[in-house]
This record gives C-alpha cells, sequence and structure tokens, in this order.
C-alpha cells in the first residue's frame, strides 16, 4: 500500500481509505472488525466515518459506526497508528441545534464523536455538507478553536460546491484561521462532472487533498450490473434510476475491455481509473464484508496507462 500526503500537509494516509458508513446498517460489528483488522494488515491506515452513520437505519441513532470503530481500537491498541476522520453537520439530537455548522453544534458534536471514538483527537474533522444558515466565518473559527484546543488536527469538506470552497479558503486566509485541507466529493467515472467542472481545477491550484465518496458508484462500477439483471441490495433501486442509461452501460463496456487487458475485475480497474490521477489523494471504499474489501484492495498500486484512462475517459465523457 502507497502512502500518499493529505493536500499540502504533513499527514500521510494509505492510498485508499476505508469507509465505514456499513457498520452497525449492512454490515454487524463482528463483521466491522474482521474489515478493519483487514484493512490495516494491509497497509491501511486511514478510516472515514461520520457521527451521523447510519441514523436513516431502523433502531439506529446515529453515532453506531463511530463506536464500534472506537471499540475496535480499544481491542487493538492501535489508535496512534490510525489517521481516523469523521464528519459533522446531521441532525443528532433534538432541537435546532441539533444539526448544522455553528459553533454550538460543532463544539458538542466533537466532544460526542470523541466520546463514541474513544480518543483524545481527531485527525481530519470534516464539515459533511454546507450549512447556509451559518456563516463559514463561524462555521471556521468554531473548527479553527478545536485545532488550537488539540481536539482536531486537520479539517476538512465535504459535499460543497467550488465558489463556497473558493470563499472559505479566502477566509482561512484573511482572518488567519485554519483552512480545508481536503475534499470528499461524490467522484467516479459514472458521476465526473460535478468534481471536474470546477472543483478539480480549485483542489489543484490550492493544494487540497481530494477523498472521493462513492467510487464504486454504490456498487454500479463492480460488474454485477446488467442491463437485464439487477441484484438485490439496499442501493439496488437508487443506482439503477441513477446509473442505466447508454452512458451508463458505455461505462461498463469499456471497464470491462480495460480490466480483461490488465487480468483485473471491474471494480479493481474502476478504482485504478482514480488512483491514476495525480489530483486524487485517496477513494474512500466501503465493503460490507472481508471479500469484498480484498478486491478493492488488489487495487491498490495500479496505475492505469495513458491509453487505458483515454478509453475510459471517452465512455464517461460529460460535456
Amino acid at each position: 500500500m502507497d502512502y500518499r500526503k493529505l493536500g499540502r500537509t504533513g499527514l500521510k494516509v494509505s492510498e485508499l481509505g476505508l469507509g465505514t458508513m456499513q457498520f452497525g446498517w449492512t454490515a454487524d460489528e463482528a463483521t466491522a472488525f474482521a474489515v478493519m483488522d483487514v484493512f490495516v494488515a494491509a497497509g491501511g491506515n486511514f478510516i472515514d466515518t461520520a457521527d451521523v452513520y447510519s441514523r436513516w437505519a431502523a433502531g439506529n441513532p446515529g453515532g453506531v459506526s463511530e463506536e464500534i470503530i472506537g471499540r475496535w481500537m480499544k481491542a487493538r491498541g492501535n489508535r496512534g497508528q490510525m489517521v481516523l476522520a469523521t464528519k459533522a453537520r446531521g441532525q443528532m439530537w433534538d432541537g435546532p441545534n441539533g444539526e448544522g455548522l455553528s459553533r454550538a453544534h460543532l463544539m458538542r458534536a466533537c466532544e460526542d464523536s470523541l466520546r463514541r471514538l474513544g480518543a483524545d483527537h481527531i485527525d481530519l474533522y470534516q464539515t459533511h455538507w454546507v450549512d447556509e444558515e451559518t456563516p463559514i466565518e463561524e462555521t471556521l473559527r468554531a473548527l479553527d478553536d478545536l485545532v488550537r484546543a488539540g481536539k482536531v488536527r486537520y479539517i476538512g469538506c465535504s459535499n460543497i460546491s467550488a465558489w463556497r470552497l473558493a470563499k472559505a479558503l479566502w477566509a482561512s486566509d484573511r482572518l488567519n484561521l485554519a483552512r480545508y485541507d481536503s475534499l470528499q466529493p461524490h467522484y467516479n467515472l459514472a458521476h465526473r462532472a460535478e468534481f471536474e467542472r470546477e472543483l478539480r481545477p480549485l483542489c489543484q491550484d490550492e493544494g487540497i487533498g481530494v477523498i472521493p465518496y462513492s467510487p464504486l458508484a454504490g456498487g454500479f462500477l463492480t460488474g454485477k450490473y446488467r442491463r437485464d439483471a439487477v441484484p438485490t441490495s439496499a442501493r439496488a433501486d437508487g443506482i439503477q434510476k441513477r446509473y442505466f442509461d447508454e452512458r451508463g452501460f458505455a461505462i461498463l463496456q469499456a471497464l470491462e475491455v480495460v480490466a480483461k487487458m490488465r487480468e483485473l475485475t471491474v471494480a479493481q480497474t474502476a478504482l485504478a481509473w482514480l488512483l491514476s490521477q495525480p489530483v486524487i489523494t485517496a477513494p474512500i471504499v466501503g465493503a460490507n464484508s472481508v471479500e469484498q474489501l480484498d478486491e478493492s484492495l488488489a487495487a491498490a498500486g495500479v496505475r492505469l496507462t495513458g491509453e487505458e484512462m483515454e478509453t475510459l475517459n471517452t465512455a464517461s465523457a460529460w460535456e
């Protein structure tokens, strides 16, 4: 497993990050422990979660993924070896301040995450999505205070437009506050325009680390979906509505061509497309089982040729 600097910081993360939205939802605790064990054994050190995971599931109050990770780190005694990332923004308690990016919400949310994780600091604390009702200066001052207090090492953002990110970077420079050092965008072969149109050049210019989520398009880019075959899963309906069109099937066909030439799976090829881009730091891969993770881990170290990248870029072109 190679390691890459997170943006312009000195923090080094494994080139594949482990997403944990499934923990306590579609993967039970025993499975989550096994997945994290295999990830670390392969050289992975970067685990991503969020306080809200997975509040939408029946009987899940949120914070369950963080709690599972915390118990695993305590059992393994490996907190010092891990780069731990979590997020805040979603509704976590009742009342008008139970969500958002206000100082009131972030200060409590951070303490709650630290408690669930059993940790004294968070390596990368991310704003999960924007809060249009809170001035960006208030959010950044709160995050800066958390950094200065030693409770957070670095800050990042997710699900943000280029103009808002640029505004945030300008505010940090102007007010001498901690700045966003990473972006977690929705980015994969089937969903390119949102990141590539304006966010990619901004990240390149400002030295921001890019850690894409949903690199396999929720499973669409794994090869298990076909025109006449839709597997049974919690995400199948949404994937079918979003990606089942001529462009989507052209992408799958191109992936199969490149995968066959390189003796890779379709999923490994889709991950290699991301890993072959200099702007990308570490795609965030999820897994409901050790077998799923093993397949993703095999993409580590794979770099596609210019011709292979062109084949995939042409099939997935969004302009």
